[in-house]
């Protein structure tokens, strides 16, 4: 028997995504100015980010990072564990569970890393993780790797979740489901999961990364939406998205997350964020806790792109949030769709398989509250035009849509 070649596995698997169409290409950005950014040389409206309450530029945010920079240097210089943890990182951690509402939060260098602690930490090979189908790549990785038993329940189904706890009786038990799904923009039935948790005496998890500074009373995200106690299971909370900065936090009871600071391989083998990071995140936290208006103006952009959008015929998602997926089914229109938006001047990403199943491409727009009114309705106008050129068989310069 002879021994594959891992690079002709390699050069054959390309060769395959290529001829699907499904080849991933990077974009750079050169310059960002609000919600324009510089391409490939041009400027376009940008609404294929995660930047919700438009933090990331924001000056009090950048002055706390060059702040803290020219003041505590650039990096951390360890893992949290042994020098690393600073005093900017122990605020930002007060700061954040205080918002939430939780008794102590643990700092992650991003939610990826957060999610492989937790399950990594918390369950084994006898124990059972169910998990929504529409999960994030995370949490479906987290659990293969904790070398646990996975479930998986029909998206947003409670009674699923329930009948798959029903299958695994023995051993320890969480339900794991994002709070906002980050492709289809909805929010899981966490009240319905919740009471399914506590039947089963299993911890319910929640990664609410596109909910908190979003969702919810004062942004504290989908948990307080849901009128739960934070203190009674564990949430996510990413920093790089509604807080424009990077890096997580898990949230929970002191028990947890003392466990989680003593045990978790992500948090403990790993060089701490840089303090000036932390810094500006705790500059956003501040702006994102005070400044509701930013929820507010965005809430209203919500309302008006999706009554625009379905007065003119575009097929939305039912999403409240800033995620707003605009279907296309083949994922070939979807490329052309986002093709045609470019060369009018917006950013939009189509979204394909295997990110999403086969015939349910997109396109995934994403709104900020520094949009503006004008800009929104020229994208819709935009995606009238690109949709009745790519219907007539044309693409954004003309030329025939394959």
């Amino acid at each position: 028997m002879t021994r594959p070649r891992l690079t002709e596995r390699i050069l054959a698997a390309r060769v395959q995504r290529t001829i699907q169409g499904r080849v991933r290409q990077r974009r750079t950005v050169t310059r960002r100015d609000g919600v324009r950014c510089e391409v490939d040389g041009r400027w376009l409206t940008n609404f294929a980010g995660n930047d919700y309450l438009g933090l990331s530029q924001h000056f009090g945010v950048v002055d706390a990072l060059q702040a803290s920079a020219s003041r505590d240097g650039v990096g951390s210089g360890a893992s949290h564990l042994v020098s690393g943890h600073h005093a900017n990182h122990d605020a930002l951690e007060k700061e954040l569970a205080d918002w939430i509402g939780a008794p102590r939060a643990l700092l992650f260098g991003s939610g990826y890393l957060a999610n492989l602690a937790v399950l990594q930490s918390l369950l084994g090979e006898d124990d059972v993780c169910v998990q929504d189908r529409l999960n994030h790549a995370s949490l479906i990785d987290a659990a293969r790797l904790a070398g646990c038993k996975l479930r998986r329940y029909p998206h947003a189904d409670p009674e699923g979740a329930l009948r798959q706890l029903r299958t695994v009786p023995d051993g320890a038990a969480m339900i794991v489901t994002d709070g906002v799904f980050s492709m289809d923009g909805d929010v899981a039935p966490l009240r319905e999961l919740s009471l399914v948790a506590r039947v089963q005496h299993a911890l319910m998890y929640v990664d609410d990364a596109h909910g908190v500074g979003v969702v919810g009373p004062d942004g504290r995200g989908c948990v307080a939406e849901a009128g739960l106690e934070a203190a009674g299971l564990l949430q996510l909370a990413t920093l790089g998205k509604a807080l424009g900065g990077y890096g997580a936090v898990v949230l929970g009871s002191e028990e947890i997350i003392g466990h989680l600071a003593e045990t978790a391989r992500p948090y403990i083998y790993t060089t701490a964020l840089p303090p000036s990071q932390a810094a500006a995140t705790l500059a956003a936290v501040k702006l994102a806790r005070r400044d509701h208006w930013r929820r507010e103006k965005l809430q209203g952009l919500i309302a008006h792109f999706r009554q625009t959008a379905m007065f003119r015929d575009l097929p939305l998602l039912p999403s409240t949030g800033p995620i707003q997926p605009l279907m296309c089914g083949d994922e070939k229109r979807a490329t052309a769709l986002a093709t045609a938006l470019e060369a009018q001047g917006f950013w939009v990403p189509a979204i394909r398989p295997p990110t999403v199943p086969d015939g349910k491409a997109r396109l995934r727009i994403t709104l900020s509250s520094l949009h503006t009114q004008a800009e929104v309705d020229a994208l819709i106008d935009a995606l009238c035009w690109a949709r009745d050129a790519v219907e007539m068989g044309f693409g954004a310069a003309g030329a025939a849509v394959a």
